[in-house]
């Protein structure tokens, strides 16, 4: 008896088997990034979807072979035959959820899944239960074995390569569903042609009540799509959340990465900030005792930039630092660090074999930094001053090589800038006792350590005494009696100048209420500002709450301003200014002459005196430039309606000269020096 096929379920059978490999591929491909119960589940999906795609194939290609008798299947071996596929299929996934599979155990798993598909097709033969029974041609029936367990090991090692997801990975799992689908079927048939069926054969199941071929399809059918199906489905969904997981994953990755960059860089020059140059400084002081060689530290700090800043805007410049950066950058080796601690301090950290190679970067330095720069059509040019710690020379430490340089720094600061400095013990000495004035000073007023002396203003005509300059001083419980020049600095530096500056405008309005009243109420009192003092937004009210404290004029209180901080901000001094002139307060440009007024905005200032910087006035009599400057001054000081004062009057003939020239009011040694209240009341009252 000789059996045809329908092409159409033939061809539909083979679809079925392209399309459970592809499945079985993709479940394989999930097992590689599934961890715990989602492993299990994947597993135990790719199982039900694998095996029962290769049954249904097989089942749709026996709907496709057709008998000349009726045919039915026995439901209970169908359905061993189906756990056989099933079991069969969930041992391959087991095996490609192993990180690793050797090849003698892909030839076992090969052996027993091939076993397991066999199986399926035979026990589903079987389930017609033909009488007489199935023949089977010994050569075919090896043969579908052998193509079963080859189709097994080509679908296993398939699996293994390919599921790793890539980009490639989709167009190479088709194309393996393709050869996949081609062995299953090519076994089923192979099997099928094993088979030879006997004239006048019966099928028994179709007798006995078995399962009919339209259940069967509506079996196979459901089976089919329901599992495959919604196996693809949850696949695809579960890709599309790995896709996206994935990219939320490399969005996070970036921006901690982003994150790390900026917690280690300074955001204007893209150098590494005082974080990262801790470690780079640590690693290399290691890498130099390894090597025997050493580490020299290089501080660097722009000359005048709080200028530029002041003058052109802070915009202006961090484009100014962001090109000296750049410049010096270009300057050393890959392996050096420059580092941008803030505002326009810069730290160069340099492997060096002796102190020659750090003069030659150090000098590379000032020339580069000295050299112009054009920026928005303005041409600038700075200097650098910078101080050099070596390691292990001058420090063992991170911290204490950084101090080092700083403290090398700040004596290239003070000792005419534009330059470098090497560390000597001799500035740490230095440093420390400047520290230790620092913590005095904190004290020095709740201690009473501060005093005031006066220094008497006479008109040049030789009048008496018309007011005072108060002076600060220091009675240190150690150091005995310390200018300003001593403790000033430190002050500005430190933000005490602030309450230092009250103090002092206090105790200078109650000493001259105590002149007034001790009969004296034409006298004046010039006090000093500060910069920071100027710059206070609390200025103003805290003179209008000291003179109505002390109850004085404000017309006969002077408040000082060098020319240098009243031409930082032009219109913010202006409108200062001008602000307490409308109290009534005089207002005096101290140090004229040596800063860098601008006639036009000099006429806008609401000033009552010019002091000329002694500096001028000391070789009055011998240098004529020096005497053409002081008469240009008084000139200028007339044409604004202004009175001139001349300090430094240290002789006869300077007072004089100077009177002779037309100042109007004189302070000098010579006149008289600072001294306490009760001394000056003696002598001028």
């Amino acid at each position: 008896m000789v059996g045809t096929y329908n092409p159409t379920l033939v061809v539909f059978s083979l679809l079925v088997a392209i399309l459970a490999s592809y499945t079985a591929l993709d479940m394989a491909g999930r097992l590689a990034t599934a961890r715990g119960r989602s492993l299990y589940g994947w597993m135990a999906g790719g199982a039900l979807a694998m095996g029962l795609g290769i049954w249904s194939m097989h089942f749709i290609a026996m709907l496709a072979f057709h008998l000349p008798i009726p045919v039915g299947y026995d439901l209970a071996i169908t359905l061993y035959s189906m756990a056989a596929s099933i079991g069969a299929s969930a041992h391959a996934m087991w095996l490609a959820s192993r990180p690793h599979l050797p090849l003698p155990r892909l030839a076992a798993g090969a052996v027993l899944m091939g076993s397991g598909i066999a199986a399926m097709h035979y026990l589903g033969m079987a389930a017609m239960r033909m009488q007489p029974g199935i023949d089977y041609d010994p050569l075919w029936f090896a043969a579908s074995i052998l193509v079963a367990i080859g189709a097994s090991g080509a679908a296993l090692w398939i699996a293994l390569r390919l599921r790793r997801e890539s980009r490639h990975t989709w167009p190479l799992r088709v194309a393996a569903s393709l050869v996949m689908g081609l062995a299953i079927v090519g076994m089923h048939y192979t099997g099928m042609a094993a088979a030879t069926f006997a004239p006048g054969s019966i099928c028994a199941a179709a007798v006995d009540g078995g399962l009919e071929t339209r259940w069967l399809a509506v079996l196979v059918i459901v089976a089919t799509v329901a599992i495959i199906g919604i196996t693809l489905v949850a696949s695809l969904f579960d890709r599309r959340l790995h896709h996206r997981t994935g990219r939320l994953a490399d969005s996070l990755a970036r921006a901690n990465q982003e994150l790390v960059e900026a917690a280690l860089h300074d955001p204007l020059t893209r150098l590494p900030n005082r974080m990262l140059l801790q470690d780079r400084i640590e690693q290399a002081m290691e890498n130099a005792q390894r090597h025997g060689t050493s580490v020299a530290v290089l501080f660097c700090d722009l000359d005048g930039f709080k200028l530029v800043n002041d003058a052109y805007g802070h915009q202006f410049g961090d484009r100014l630092l962001a090109r000296v950066a750049e410049r010096v950058r270009g300057l050393l080796q890959p392996q050096d660090t420059l580092a941008r601690l803030g505002g326009d301090e810069f730290v160069a950290v340099l492997g060096v074999e002796s102190t020659d190679d750090a003069v030659v970067v150090a000098e590379r330095i000032t020339a580069a930094v000295a050299e112009p720069l054009l920026i928005d059509g303005a041409e600038l040019q700075l200097s650098a001053s910078l101080g050099i710690a070596l390691y292990p020379d001058d420090a063992t430490s991170e911290r204490e090589l950084m101090a080092h340089a700083d403290t090398a720094m700040h004596h290239t600061k003070q000792s005419g800038r534009d330059g470098y400095t090497f560390f000597t013990p001799a500035m740490q000495a230095s440093t420390s006792r400047r520290l230790r004035l620092l913590q005095d000073l904190r004290r020095a007023i709740a201690r009473d350590e501060l005093l005031l002396h006066y220094q008497p203003k006479f008109p040049a005509s030789g009048k008496p005494v018309i007011g005072a300059e108060a002076l600060l001083r220091w009675q240190h419980p150690e150091l005995g009696l310390l200018g300003p020049d001593t403790f000033i600095p430190i002050a500005e530096r430190s933000g005490l100048i602030l309450a230092i500056g009250d103090w002092v405008l206090d105790r200078a309005c109650a000493q001259l209420r105590a002149w007034h009243d001790a009969g004296h109420p034409g006298w004046s009192m010039a006090v000093n500002l500060s910069p920071l003092q100027f710059a206070s937004p609390a200025l103003v009210e805290t003179v209008r709450e000291t003179l109505r404290r002390h109850a004085l004029d404000p017309a006969h209180l002077t408040l000082e301003v060098t020319e240098t901080t009243a031409m930082k901000d032009v219109e913010d001094s202006l409108q200062r200014l001008n602000t307490l002139t409308a109290m009534g307060v005089k207002i005096a440009i101290d140090d004229f002459g040596t800063g860098y007024s601008s006639l036009l905005y000099l006429k806008r200032m609401p000033a009552s005196e010019l002091k000329i910087d002694r500096a001028f006035v000391r070789d009055l009599e011998h240098n004529p430039e020096d005497a053409a400057i002081v008469s240009s001054i008084v000139a200028l000081g007339r044409s604004l309606q202004l009175q001139v004062v001349a300090e430094g009057v240290e002789s006869e003939a300077q007072r004089a000269f100077l009177d002779q020239l037309g100042c109007d009011l004189l302070q000098g040694y010579h006149l008289g020096r600072p001294m306490d209240a009760e001394t000056f009341l003696q002598r001028a009252g």
